[in-house]
């Protein structure tokens, strides 16, 4: 029930980004450079297997409005339910703030910077196993440019910062806040006017104490256009390789 009523949410929102956006039915969707700019609806199914035997099903939406080609915001509320507690509910929400500074996009040259910011907010549960009770806020930009005419690449780099987790379930000696950077370096893949992937090995490196550790996580997001400007579908793995936890999401988004 709960899946079905934040299913409705998500359908309204739509509707009203519509009814408040002077949308051009002509506008040229490609999906494929992730610095364009295109206010959508984002609808994901996905499973997560953990290292310790614990499984999470679940749904994960998001909406991102464009104020114009180079500012867009992103809100992501995921509803996952954990089989090892028997409990369902709202997992971290993401926020997310993008914008571009620089833009040349010629048929000889492509440079795009891009600055962000990221917040996941504290908003699940730690004892029933959907959130992680800490506030984790990243701050950084990415520069793009083209490899070649289907080739372009995204690397970034930014600075992380952990809270202090806010479950009585860790011992308050044991508790400390992160800090550190993250670097990625995305890849989009175009293989004709339907097909695209991207490839994202991502490290992030967070000193708690004095002691640095690394963690290793990637994203692999195969998309295919279904309706050219309209509608694009998506399967995709997200590994976390050091704490063994996998991710795989299938799902739509909608262009408005």
């Amino acid at each position: 029930m709960k899946l079905f009523k934040l299913s409705i949410l998500f359908i309204l929102l739509s509707i009203v980004t519509v009814k408040a956006q002077n949308n051009d039915s002509k506008q040229q969707v490609d999906a494929s450079n992730p610095t364009n700019f295109y206010t959508q609806v984002n609808t994901l199914f996905e499973y997560t297997t953990r290292a310790d035997g614990t499984n999470l099903y679940g749904f994960r939406g998001n909406v991102i409005y464009t104020f114009n080609q180079d500012n867009l915001v992103l809100a992501e509320v995921p509803v996952l339910y954990n089989d090892a507690t028997n409990k369902f509910g709202i997992s971290d929400i993401r926020l997310r703030y993008f914008t571009v500074v620089k833009r040349v996009m010629t048929k000889e040259k492509f440079s795009v910077i891009a600055p962000f910011v990221d917040v996941t907010l504290p908003t699940g549960s730690f004892e029933n196993g959907l959130g992680t009770s800490s506030l984790v806020a990243s701050v950084g930009a990415i520069y793009g440019f083209a490899i070649s005419k289907k080739v372009l690449m995204f690397p970034g780099l930014s600075a992380v910062h952990v809270t202090k987790p806010g479950t009585d379930l860790i011992p308050d000696d044991v508790k400390a806040s992160s800090s550190g950077f993250g670097a990625q370096a995305n890849m989009s893949i175009r293989f004709n006017d339907r097909w695209f992937l991207f490839v994202n090995p991502i490290l992030t490196m967070l000193n708690t104490d004095g002691d640095w550790n690394e963690q290793w996580t990637g994203e692999f997001n195969l998309n295919h256009m279904i309706i050219p400007n309209k509608l694009k579908a998506n399967i995709g793995y997200y590994p976390n390789f050091t704490a063994e936890i996998h991710t795989v999401r299938m799902g739509v988004t909608f262009f408005l």
